[in-house]
């Protein structure tokens, strides 16, 4: 029943994280792409201020509940559900580590900008924080998939 709780929980919460990555897909980057200097600085800054105040503890909620699935599940190493658990506690790992060492700097060196205020190379900043998240993209969604076919197809009922 642990099992069965802790899957449902990681799968609740790593479909947060997910939701993001497609909102860039389905339209946040386009948007972001289309803006000018001022108003790419001010979006940046409201969703850097609303996603660090709330969406740590998404992380941390998605990290500690796929710790404690694989943990739960490693009596049964070869099984579908603790492999798939393992690899998309994996995806999350490396998908914070991408967040903290690319990113997340980015976001701070946006934050410094003032509004009219702004470096001449500031599309490089976009280029390459949208960059860094492509990678969390593909591994995110690619996390939640594989942790999506070990709940379909790797778990008992």
């Amino acid at each position: 029943m642990a099992n069965k709780l802790f899957l449902l929980l990681t799968i609740f919460v790593y479909s947060i994280i997910v939701s993001q990555s497609f909102m860039y897909i389905l339209a946040l980057k386009h948007v972001q792409l289309n803006l000018d200097a001022n108003s790419y600085t001010e979006v940046r800054k409201l969703i850097d201020v609303s996603m660090e105040s709330n969406f740590k503890y998404v992380i941390y909620a998605a990290l500690l509940s796929n710790l404690i699935l694989v943990m739960l599940t490693v009596k049964n190493p070869g099984s579908l559900l603790f492999i798939t658990a393992a690899v998309a506690f994996v995806a999350l790992i490396l998908d914070t580590l991408i967040a903290v060492k690319g990113n997340i700097p980015i976001n701070e060196a946006i934050n410094s900008w003032s509004s009219g205020s702004y470096p001449t190379n500031w599309t490089e900043y976009r280029t390459k924080w949208l960059h860094f998240f492509k990678y969390r993209q593909i591994i995110n969604i690619s996390g939640f998939v594989i942790l999506l076919i070990g709940a379909v197809f790797g778990s008992k009922y």
